[in-house]
């Protein structure tokens, strides 16, 4: 599951508020319970809260993130994993800017600092293993989020200095917020990703009859509405199988989650 939650407004009376929205989440995650969950806009305490929440009989949580003005400060690309299913062997972090290593850089005319947090991911059911990587990209500016496409491709296909080490010979599932629509168009950020990322969406991949009803991701709080305009995506490596793709609607009680919607895939990675 991708899931930019909005950033908890703790002080808020709005009907939107986190404390408001909060059982949404947990209801949501609960009834889902994923065994990988990729989330934009959490805020540490806001994180602290939903793994709280989603912990269950016979289903445990833990997560892998850090804020995008570094340590606990600012927004968080976080990754959720099921421990009885998942095991992180490794995991890192690096900046959309000019040094990927500088904590809280931003992209010049980007309107904040963006990040993308990737776990090394080993299958206990398997014994594979596999990357997760999570991404929240630019909402001003084209320009750093093309740099952002441009350095995941890069991670994933030739890592090198300056970014994290990487075996770019694993499976790779790039969960996130794109702020563009999955459109192909020549120079996008999609487009990029697919073809010089050699990627291949788990929308489009999934067989049409596991597939739901494509809506607006971002949907600010006003529900389903067509025709869809995807900008949260999940995407994979071509060995990667999409079973099912759909996009959740969830409410409780009348309250979304988010004024986004999740997006989830059933992934075969490898020979179970």
């Amino acid at each position: 599951m991708t899931f930019n939650l909005r950033y908890a407004d703790y002080d808020s009376a709005s009907p939107r508020s986190w404390g408001r929205r909060r059982p949404a989440v947990a209801a949501l995650l609960r009834q889902e319970a994923p065994e990988l969950i990729g989330t934009q806009e959490g805020l540490y305490r806001q994180l602290r809260e939903i793994n709280e929440d989603v912990q269950q009989p016979g289903k445990r949580y833990d997560w892998i993130g850090t804020g995008r003005e570094g340590g606990s400060r600012g927004e968080f690309m976080a990754v959720f994993y099921d421990t009885g299913r998942l095991a992180p062997l490794e995991h890192e972090h690096f900046w959309i800017s000019h040094d990927p290593h500088l904590v809280g850089e931003k992209w010049p005319g980007a309107g904040s600092p963006r990040l993308v947090t990737w776990v090394r991911f080993q299958d206990l059911a398997t014994g594979g293993e596999f990357y997760a990587l999570n991404t929240h990209l630019d909402n001003v500016s084209e320009e750093a989020r093309l740099a952002g496409a441009r350095l995941l491709v890069q991670q994933m296909h030739r890592p090198e200095e300056p970014l994290p080490p990487f075996d770019a010979s694993l499976p790779c599932v790039l969960m996130g917020d794109f702020n563009v629509p999955a459109v192909a168009k020549k120079g996008s950020v999609y487009e990029t990703l697919l073809t010089e990322g050699e990627l291949v969406d788990s929308w489009t991949e999934a067989p049409p009859e596991a597939r739901g009803e494509e809506y607006r991701t971002w949907h600010d709080y006003k529900g389903p509405m067509q025709p869809g305009t995807r900008i949260d995506w999940i995407l994979t490596s071509p060995g990667v199988r999409a079973a099912s793709a759909r996009i959740n609607t969830f409410t409780l009680d009348g309250q979304y989650p988010s004024d986004h919607f999740p997006v989830q895939a059933t992934l075969r990675i490898g020979n179970p």
